[in-house]
């Protein structure tokens, strides 16, 4: 039996290795850019001064820098549309979370299931199996709906933004695409 022993050590630091390393690999956080597939900006016009912007991020992307994006976005829009001003009229947040499980042991099992009438799945672990924990991963959406504007906007009282100010602010804090 103890000749087991180093064979069990040496698998548990190869998993660990290997989760180390999966972890690694989608730690970059989603750059500024328009969408492809899942991460990124995209907008739509609703009507000819009013539009709709949003920003998803991938799981590394933090809370603050999808928003961050929104706002950087929603004044690039609103240059690109020959105006000088934007509000925000419509503004949510989405998180998305979800749980990885991960375990100790290179040769552990278990079982899911649903639980039917009552929804819900569960995972139930066999007894033989050994630790193990699950990680939350969280990702991010923004989505506001702005009209944009000139002077007027600012003249109405309203929370209006001044978009070369968003740009001149927010552009430090942008990561694009490399290349």
């Amino acid at each position: 039996m103890r000749t087991l022993q180093p064979l069990r050590r040496t698998a548990f630091l190869a998993g660990v290795l290997a989760l180390a390393a999966a972890l690694g690999a989608c730690s970059t956080p989603t750059p500024y850019a328009p969408a492809d597939d899942r991460f990124g900006y995209k907008d739509s016009s609703i009507e000819r001064d009013r539009y709709r912007v949003s920003f998803n991020g991938n799981s590394a992307t933090d809370r603050e820098t999808v928003e961050t994006y929104l706002l950087y976005r929603a004044a690039e829009l609103t240059l690109e549309n020959g105006q000088s001003h934007f509000v925000i009229v419509l503004r949510d947040l989405d998180k998305n979370e979800r749980y990885v499980h991960h375990s100790y042991y290179p040769f552990d099992y278990g079982t899911y299931g649903y639980y039917g009438y009552h929804g819900g799945y569960y995972f139930r672990r066999s007894v033989l199996a050994g630790p193990s924990d699950s990680i939350p991963i969280a990702r991010y959406e923004a989505i506001a709906e702005i009209v944009i504007g000139g002077d007027e906007l600012k003249a109405e009282g309203t929370d209006s933004y001044d978009a070369r100010e968003v740009l001149s602010t927010l552009g430090p804090r942008i990561v694009r695409t490399p290349g």
